[in-house]
């Protein structure tokens, strides 16, 4: 963001400080008031980290965040019912977020205790990863997948080993996700290539972008093995709090209805039909040749 009115410093004196103060990676959240705390902690650690902030208000309350000092330095889009992969579409085109080098779509039900956004941003740096998350603290998150659980003996790691049988196992010669090349979609981190191919694939039509998850070793800038990866030397916490259609049962007073079954639901339809429309425009596209068949 810039003012209005104060026009910009060229000095050559001021050349410097300028650039060392530049922002140059983006964290873009939906978020919801019943949230509200977790939400101050995370805006709060990536404003530190000179980070630009995009908070993307599912519940359409802007005015109630005003009371935070932070408020008025970060970008606040306001749409009904929305999630963060219909915001990101809408307002994360590639050119309007093309000065970022990394960009940070998260949830906001994480807790970032012992998330440092600086170190992390220097070890995907270091590790060459192009799209990565932060690792998932296991004593206390909801750990869905076993990629994302945290590593205490690794910086980063890139896959993860599963017995099992029929294929369904994972080992050091698994080449496809999720055993490696994989990340979840809470807490996703691209670099800006990796961004602009990701953004292209997310369908303006559908609301959660599932099956995306399992392509995105195609917008890795080279092997999806090499170049995707989880963070375990800062890592977060996973809450899994019931946001987007759900309702805290422990606090609601009212005959609120839960629409998590609902929003389930679509998932499962739209995943369907992400995974038809790939099939379709792979088949029709005759010059394409899928690296990972």
């Amino acid at each position: 963001m810039k003012h209005l009115w104060e026009i910009p410093k060229k000095e050559h004196s001021h050349a410097v400080d300028v650039k060392a103060n530049a922002t140059t990676n983006l964290l873009a959240m939906a978020v919801g008031i019943k949230q509200k705390d977790l939400v101050d902690k995370m805006v709060q650690k990536f404003i530190a980290s000179n980070f630009m902030v995009m908070l993307f208000h599912y519940d359409g309350i802007v005015d109630e965040w005003k009371d935070f000092k932070w408020s008025n330095h970060v970008i606040h889009v306001a749409a009904i019912n929305q999630g963060k992969w219909w915001f990101a579409k809408r307002f994360l085109h590639p050119d309007i977020v093309a000065e970022y080098d990394y960009i940070f779509l998260w949830d906001e039900d994480l807790g970032v205790e012992n998330f440092n956004p600086d170190k992390y941003v220097s070890i995907i740096k270091h590790e060459g990863l192009e799209i990565s998350q932060p690792a998932l603290d296991p004593q206390k998150s909801v750990v869905h997948h076993q990629i994302t659980a945290r590593g205490r003996r690794s910086t980063v790691h890139r896959r993860t080993y599963k017995p099992g049988h029929g294929g369904k196992g994972c080992d050091k010669s698994s080449t496809a996700p999720p055993c490696t090349g994989w990340i979840e979609m809470m807490a996703p981190v691209f670099s800006r290539p990796a961004w602009r191919c990701v953004w292209y694939m997310i369908q303006s039509d559908l609301v959660h972008a599932w099956g995306l998850d399992m392509q995105l070793g195609y917008c890795a800038q080279g092997d999806r093995t090499k170049k995707v990866g989880v963070v375990d030397a800062e890592y977060i916490v996973h809450h899994n709090l019931p946001t987007l259609g759900g309702i805290d049962k422990t606090k609601v007073t009212s005959k609120e209805k839960d629409h998590r079954g609902d929003v389930r639901r679509l998932s499962h339809w739209e995943l369907e039909v992400f995974r038809k429309r790939w099939e379709k425009a792979a088949e029709e596209d005759k010059c394409w040749v899928d690296p990972y068949q």
